[in-house]
């Protein structure tokens, strides 16, 4: 069969793009979309209310790629006007900050064709700096494709995060969009509601770049224990009934641990010991000699 014969019966791609102010960074992400050896794809970016040049830059492009523009309404709200927009099988989510490395979109489409069960899947990728520089390799997770414990767990999980994710289009009829309520968490959120229906695969090559800066939305330390705390919450039922006691609870806790250890560097003792006690009550047995450690520590102002 001819090369464009097999193209033409490849299933459609939907590259989802949400653009605040990223007129700095966009053209890297648009660029490393289009430049995807997959050939039946649509570029789909959201330009969310950006006062920059953004918009001028995303012009540039012509009909290569289609362009939304939207008063601002957060990432949650610019992804989801970006699946309702989409037309593809599949969609793959891509930040103006991110970038993909060649052979990304076939790969995953190459893994979607051959595991129905599959629902959605994720790369290894590369985290870095605004200067190039790797901070750290972000790997497949060992928790199998049976992965709904795993994110409620571990709520990193999804290798590469939302740039590295390709999501069967027909699955967000039955689990929804990203939770437009949520501010830093969006993601894991939707992971969890995608595991509870459908499978999980990764495929081990690092095929996306993640950029980390100061002031990137993970860093919104209170924005994301809020969100958080509130996902774990709305979707304990997901688990099995035997995994909503001591297990949600001990998830729970960690939560509260993690975000204890983030208010004690920031230097707000009084949350530090605040979430610390609320994860001690959680789960005494699961997290007891952690809390006890850490509220030793923050007496005595260890460095954490």
């Amino acid at each position: 069969m001819a090369a464009d014969a097999r193209a033409a019966e490849s299933p459609l791609v939907s590259v989802v793009i949400p653009a605040h102010n990223a007129g700095w960074c966009i053209r890297r992400a648009v660029d490393s979309a289009l430049g995807q050896d997959y050939a039946r794809r649509e570029v789909i970016v959201v330009n969310d209310g950006s006062t920059d040049d953004t918009r001028s830059v995303l012009e540039a492009y012509g009909d290569a790629i289609t362009r939304i523009d939207q008063r601002n309404a957060g990432m949650s709200a610019a992804r989801n006007a970006g699946i309702r927009a989409a037309s593809g099988a599949y969609v793959a989510f891509l930040d103006a900050d991110d970038a993909w490395l060649p052979g990304k979109l076939s790969r995953q489409v190459e893994l979607m064709e051959s595991r129905p069960e599959v629902g959605f899947c994720s790369t290894a990728a590369r985290v870095e700096d605004d200067q190039g520089r790797l901070l750290n390799a972000w790997p497949c997770s060992s928790g199998g494709t049976d992965i709904l414990a795993t994110l409620f767990a571990h709520n990193a999980a999804i290798a590469g995060g939302t740039s590295a994710v390709m999501v069967r289009s027909s699955l967000f009829e039955r689990v929804g969009l990203f939770d437009e309520r949520l501010r830093g968490f969006e993601d894991p959120d939707l992971w969890l509601r995608l595991a509870a229906v459908s499978r999980y695969a990764c495929i081990d090559e690092t095929l996306v770049v993640v950029l980390r800066r100061e002031g990137s939305v993970s860093r919104n330390v209170e924005a994301m224990r809020a969100s958080a705390l509130h996902s774990l919450r709305k979707n304990r039922t997901l688990l099995p009934a035997s995994l909503r006691g001591a297990f949600w609870r001990d998830c729970m806790a960690r939560v509260y641990t993690d975000y204890a250890k983030a208010a004690y560097r920031a230097g707000r003792l009084s949350a530090a010991y605040a979430d610390t006690f609320r994860a001690l009550l959680l789960s005494p047995f699961g997290r007891g000699r952690l809390c006890l450690g850490l509220l030793r520590d923050f007496l005595l102002r260890r460095p954490l």
